[in-house]
């Protein structure tokens, strides 16, 4: 994701780019981690639609507050661009890998 913030910010350099790059390239790596972590200690304390729905609102809204504020920090000239496509794909990973997880459990003996 640290080359699409590079695509995202090109418009303004690389003197404006290089860090949003390098920044978001690092998030996107801790945060899925961590991602992946919070969906499993999640999984089970919910039943019924909210076992889908609630886990992946978390995430989602966690790491697009957490994306928007270090990117506002450091001085991300495109915030937006920069944001759009590595909180997309680690929402729809979220409410994919979590609705996985709601099926093994629900179908487990």
């Amino acid at each position: 994701m640290g080359g699409w913030a590079l695509f995202a910010n090109r418009d303004h350099g690389l003197a404006g780019a290089w860090l949003p790059a390098l920044v978001q390239g690092i998030l996107s790596g801790a945060l899925t981690g961590a991602l992946k972590k919070t969906l499993e200690a999640l999984d089970g304390r919910l039943a019924g639609a909210l076992a889908f729905a609630v886990p992946p609102a978390i995430t989602a809204g966690s790491i697009l507050t957490l994306l928007t504020l270090v990117h506002t920090l450091i001085g991300t000239p495109e915030v937006l661009a920069t944001i759009a496509v590595p909180w997309s794909i680690s929402t729809l990973y979220a409410i994919v890998y979590n609705a996985g997880l709601v099926r093994a459990r629900r179908s487990a003996p």
